[in-house]
């Protein structure tokens, strides 16, 4: 446990015996709800003594445990510090139904409301986004710390243009290092190793049926990546609980999902497993680049330093490795950014802070670059069936 985890726990135990009984309406204004989930609620309310805006996040006391209340708010009060992670105010009380405590409010909505369905963004927006982003969660991993939770819902805006974007939910927060238990979920922000963990569909299945028990909130109860995983027998052997080890590979698995998603409206498949033709087409493409393919894996290993993990070169060729098919939109520099993002093995996956090396230049293709690509690729196939007559 890092020096940072300790201090919270602390923290979170002197907290607790300070934690003060309040009514919400004796000391500010509701305005309206900003946002509602399976950890409760959050209203944007006026201090009626400051007249400052805030953010107050409600969590029911029947299905909230006092000490994973105080952990979300002690470490965005203490360790949230980056200009672009949500920071709390000082402000936490109990009242009859809840535990409250005030953070700062994105006043603009969060991500989700602006990306457009099958379009996406600006790719000047999203680079601003991923430059405030992997900052953001570079700091965090700095201190020892996982978000776990990484999505559009969780990024607010404190302008229309997101000049500054906020990166905020800490509730599924865990130490780096941290055992979790690996619970699947019908997402592609779901890493890959938690299917690995669990041996396939049957096992999925099973696990996933028993995940509201497993005192943890929201979809992103994921672990966190690891290549070691375990796990123990419940009650007469009849289920089983597997375990992986939190680590950085989560937020930058799930940062390179939201990139694709801001860049495009849509994801790059439905979910993350063997099931998902979308995902299973990736797969069985990396595998064949990794496998080489005869002398083309030789090749890529030949290029050391002018290559990145996933085979491209960073000079911007395609001499070596062709677009992965989710990708034909992309430029080269992009498609390398995604699939060192998006490496289904952990060891190998890029951290956020990775991505900062990618901005400045063009992510996507013009259209026009995109029709020859497809062209190309097309003429390519009409070759190979040609040979095999």
């Amino acid at each position: 446990m890092t020096a940072a985890a300790r201090q919270l726990d602390a923290l979170c135990h002197l907290t607790v015996q300070s934690l003060t009984s309040l009514q919400t309406s004796d000391h500010f204004q509701i305005i309206k709800l900003l946002g509602e989930g399976s950890y409760g609620k959050v209203m944007l309310a006026v201090h009626k003594k400051r007249g400052t805006p805030m953010a107050l996040k409600f969590f029911p006391r029947g299905s909230t445990s006092v000490i994973s209340f105080l952990r979300e708010y002690n470490l965005s009060l203490a360790f949230c510090t980056h200009p672009s992670l949500t920071r709390a105010l000082g402000i936490v009380y109990s009242t009859p139904l809840h535990y409250v405590f005030a953070q700062q409010a994105g006043l603009f909505g969060d991500l989700y409301d602006i990306i457009v369905p099958e379009v996406g963004m600006a790719e000047d927006t999203v680079q601003r986004v991923v430059s405030q982003l992997s900052g953001a969660l570079s700091h965090l991993h700095s201190l020892g710390f996982i978000h776990r939770d990484v999505k559009p819902e969780n990024i607010f805006l404190c302008d229309q243009n997101c000049h500054w974007v906020k990166l905020g939910d800490f509730g599924i927060a865990k130490p780096k290092g941290a055992q979790i238990q690996a619970v699947w979920y019908e997402s592609p922000y779901c890493v890959p190793e938690v299917e690995m963990a669990k041996g396939g569909k049957e096992q999925r299945e099973s696990n996933g049926k028993n995940a509201a028990g497993n005192g943890e909130k929201g979809i992103g109860v994921a672990a966190g990546s690891s290549t070691t995983t375990g796990s123990k027998e419940g009650v007469g052997g009849k289920k089983k609980i597997f375990w992986v080890t939190a680590d950085v590979g989560i937020d930058s698995w799930a940062q390179g999902i939201l990139i694709y998603t801001m860049l495009t409206g849509s994801y790059p498949w439905r979910e993350t497993s063997s099931d998902d033709p979308g995902y299973r087409k990736y797969k069985d493409w990396l595998d064949r680049e990794r496998d080489g393919e005869g002398e083309k894996g030789d090749e890529i290993k030949s290029k050391g330093q002018d290559s990145d993990r996933s085979g491209w070169s960073k000079k911007g060729g395609r001499e070596t490795v062709p677009v992965a098919p989710q990708f034909e939109v992309f430029t080269p520099l992009a498609c390398s950014l995604l699939q060192g993002l998006l490496n289904p093995e952990p060891c190998l996956r890029s951290t956020p802070e990775d991505a900062l090396g990618y901005l400045g230049s063009a992510w996507l293709l013009t259209k026009g670059e995109v029709e020859k690509t497809l062209s190309e690729k097309g003429a390519e196939k009409e070759k190979e069936k040609g040979g095999r007559t």
